[in-house]
């Protein structure tokens, strides 16, 4: 398969998914293989939160579209434009174990694999099963020449040539000794921070809870850590995340906010609470569910500092362009193709690794 012929296959996969949204889903008549995909694909989505609880209807079509909005040509092209893929010298077998925290978290790998010409051997978590199957029979159905090239496995991972493997620090120490005689890239646990300066403005922190509360907060990119001045009042930010105050009626959220309120309580923490979300000063990047951690800081530079040697343990920041390279509030669960976990280059990585 040339460069040009994949990448026009996962433009067509991109058409397919365009066309479902919440509450308007609707069959476009130029997207391949409707007749075959759509309708399961729409019961699917509906169906992944009797498969994992936290993937409710509405996260699942957020990240559907996220991904139909990347798999553009325009945005294929300027990806793809970036490196030399006539480096790829010998097509390589990639074994991918894909974590489950949010839905379809694994699938830039898995494009990143298959864009490069190698092939995906998937392992995918025991939470997120069915979503990135389904996309690849899609794909196969549009050129088959993918069917000898992505294979899923439930048990053992064998006869793999690099590895590309996501999980938590613990995981990752297993994976670091298991696979240390194959080029590698394992992902540890990152969370995400906000640096604020008291001059947002409502729509700001608004969109800031976009970054809180998508996914229940459970992805590596949702902000779990607040940088606040000295003397900063939290009202406003109280006030403009008001708005997302119906997360609490998700029975699996709401159990985890009880759960981890009591045991801050019982530990005699201080904290800022407002029915569904809690605020706790700590040192710590990673706050658990509900629960969003800040710390106070002097000096932005000092603050800069911190954050660089902290590097490793942050995914990406949200600013009003306070820090280098931030995000903008309300776009930490929208990255670009270019935009890659860890800010490891995950095509370098395919195209140079023997």
């Amino acid at each position: 398969m040339t460069l040009e012929t994949k990448k026009s296959v996962f433009v067509e996969l991109g058409k397919f998914l365009s066309q479902f949204s919440e509450g308007h889903s609707a069959k476009k008549s130029d997207v391949l293989y409707n007749d075959i995909f759509f309708d399961d694909f729409e019961r699917l989505i509906h169906l992944s939160q009797s498969h994992n609880g936290w993937y409710t209807p509405e996260q699942v079509y957020f990240s559907v579209k996220s991904w139909a909005d990347a798999l553009t040509k325009e945005n294929i092209d300027k990806w793809t434009s970036m490196y030399d893929f006539s480096k790829a010298d010998n097509e390589k077998t990639v074994a991918l174990i894909l974590a489950g925290n949010i839905p379809l978290v694994g699938f830039h790998d898995f494009l990143s694999v298959l864009i490069t010409g190698n092939k995906a051997l998937v392992k995918t978590s025991s939470n997120d099963q069915h979503l990135l199957p389904f996309l690849a029979k899609y794909l196969i159905a549009v050129d088959e020449n993918f069917k000898d090239k992505i294979t899923f496995v439930e048990g053992k991972l064998e006869n793999f040539d690099a590895v590309i493997a996501t999980g938590s620090n613990n995981t990752a120490r297993y994976f670091e000794y298991y696979f240390k005689d194959k080029p590698s890239i394992i992902r540890k646990n990152r969370n995400s921070a906000a640096v604020l300066n008291g001059k947002e403005t409502h729509e700001d922190l608004e969109a800031l809870g976009e970054d809180i509360f998508r996914y229940f907060g459970l992805g590596c990119r949702n902000v779990s850590k607040l940088f606040v001045p000295k003397d900063y009042s939290f009202d406003a930010f109280f006030q403009a995340v008001f708005k997302y105050q119906d997360v609490i009626q998700y029975e699996k959220y709401a159990n985890n906010y009880d759960y981890n309120k009591a045991v801050f309580l019982m530990s005699n923490f201080k904290l800022t609470d407002n029915g569904f979300l809690t605020l706790k000063e700590d040192s710590s990047y990673a706050s658990p569910i509900s629960s969003v951690f800040f710390e106070y800081y002097e000096s932005l530079e000092d603050l800069k500092s911190r954050l660089k040697i902290d590097e490793d343990q942050i995914q990406c920041i949200v600013s009003n362009d306070l820090i280098e390279n931030s995000v903008a509030f309300g776009q930490t669960q929208n990255p670009q193709l270019w935009d890659y976990a860890d800010n490891v280059d995950t095509i370098t990585f395919l195209l140079t690794t023997k």
